[in-house]
């Protein structure tokens, strides 16, 4: 009887009746549940105060006037559909929402293709995400120097101008214009002399309005041109500046100071038909030869005087979207190249070595292979920029001038020109505000469900 009782004193104490352990673990989970709790409270609080609380009180006062102290149901809402203003705003956001992030994901796709291909793969996506790390009212400052119609600003518009005179040429003297009582200006902007003149003779064409700074370096004295008296079955001619610089001289007779115009298209006119031409030299004179007996009139054209080409409107009603368009697409393209880019590192690259054992081009495996393995990632990056396009605000209203900004404002800069940008009503940029929610919440819930299945 003794030794058995020892026995048991010294064993090992007995297990937990069951319900004594099942209560233990309820009090680790709450415990559990209290901890995780706590450590997300602080996010929970910044959540509520920075999202629900306003996506809450948004909604309640879009159903409210202007002064918020009068329901008024969805007036607002009726309203925001009658305004011509939030119409062109919702017709702006559908512009963004199709053509950005198609643009972005096309651009994106073929860049982080050709990338593979480059040696300073590494170098190259860094420079394209470089604008990534500016930020959009920085961008848009930046975008709305280039896109400056003053060519002297604009670098958009010196490069368009540039270009256009290198294949056009430009007018040498814009503000010049025919001596009054001397010349006769035609509807076209062109002078033709009023006095008619033959083979064998000379005229003298004066004009005014060019500043002597504004003369081209080349340009001699017209007198020497103007003494030269013209062959048989030539009609001789100067084009010259008729200005004394420091006063002096007489109007209509070439004197000793007085330039020659060189470069000046010059036209023998007959019967309403234009018989010659000829370019001034650089004292301003011109040559006709061979011409048949009769008169003529000595015509200058009207692209002597055309004004300088200017450029392109790039902030005009015209252009403004596709101009914010764009400088959208220089910050973002970084982004989908690197997304699309981490996804292809991803493909099997056993089934595009299959394919061009096959005798696939690289065109096929493109468009049949690496294309369709993308399609999910394509998917996210189209879905996210959808998101984020559906929320640009910096941009438009930096880049676009003020005349110009109703032309180019998507939703959400015409919730806050509603709300504080002057027309002061709360309720409908409530309204306005409850209505792009309602627009970005399926392309979000769409975005969430995709993570989890790949997740999955």
């Amino acid at each position: 009887m003794t030794a058995p009782t020892l026995v048991k004193e010294k064993g090992a104490s007995p297990p937990p009746p069951p319900a004594a352990g099942a209560a233990r673990a309820r009090r680790l989970r709450r415990r559990g549940r209290l901890v995780a709790v706590l450590f997300a409270l602080p996010a929970l609080l910044l959540l509520g105060a920075l999202v629900v609380y306003p996506v809450l009180f948004s909604i309640g006062r879009s159903f409210f006037d202007a002064s918020g102290t009068r329901f008024v149901g969805g007036d607002n809402y009726a309203e925001m559909f009658r305004d011509p203003a939030t119409l062109k705003a919702i017709r702006n956001t559908a512009i963004w929402v199709v053509v950005a992030p198609t643009l972005l994901t096309g651009l994106g796709l073929i860049l982080a293709v050709l990338v593979e291909k480059v040696r300073w793969a590494t170098a190259f996506k860094l420079l394209l995400f470089m604008p990534m790390a500016v930020s959009f009212l920085a961008a848009g400052i930046i975008f709305r120097l280039a896109y400056d119609e003053d060519p002297n600003k604009g670098v958009l518009n010196a490069a368009a101008v540039s270009l256009h005179d290198a294949f056009e040429g430009t007018s040498a003297y814009p503000t010049a214009r025919g001596r009054e009582g001397l010349l006769t200006q035609g509807h076209d902007g062109s002078y033709t002399t009023r006095t008619r003149v033959s083979p064998g003779e000379s005229v003298a064409v004066p004009m005014v309005g060019v500043l002597p700074k504004d003369l081209p370096g080349d340009a001699r004295p017209a007198l020497p041109a103007a003494g030269r008296k013209a062959a048989p079955g030539e009609l001789r001619g100067v084009v010259y500046l008729d200005f004394t610089p420091g006063g002096g001289g007489k109007q209509g007779v070439v004197d000793r100071r007085e330039s020659g115009l060189p470069g000046m298209k010059v036209q023998a006119v007959r019967d309403g038909r234009t018989v010659a031409s000829a370019t001034t030299a650089a004292d301003g004179s011109f040559t006709f030869r061979d011409l048949r007996a009769g008169s003529y009139e000595v015509k200058l054209p009207a692209s002597n005087f055309a004004p300088p080409y200017q450029g392109i409107s790039w902030l005009g009603p015209t252009l403004v979207t596709p101009a914010i368009i764009g400088a959208y697409l220089w910050i973002w393209t970084g982004f989908a190249m690197v997304l699309i880019g981490a996804g292809l590192s991803t493909l099997p690259r056993d089934a595009l070595e299959a394919a061009r054992m096959d005798g696939a081009n690289e065109w096929q495996i493109f468009r049949r292979i690496t294309v369709p393995l993308l399609a999910p990632v394509l998917t996210v990056v189209f879905v996210t920029l959808v998101i984020n396009v559906m929320k640009v605000f910096d941009l438009v209203y930096v880049i676009a001038p003020g005349p110009v900004q109703e032309d180019a404002t998507v939703l959400a800069t015409q919730m806050w020109l509603v709300s504080f940008g002057g027309g002061n009503n709360q309720g409908l940029g409530s309204a306005l505000g409850v209505l792009l929610l309602v627009l970005v919440v399926p392309a979000m819930v769409f975005n969430v469900r995709r993570f989890r299945r790949s997740q999955r």
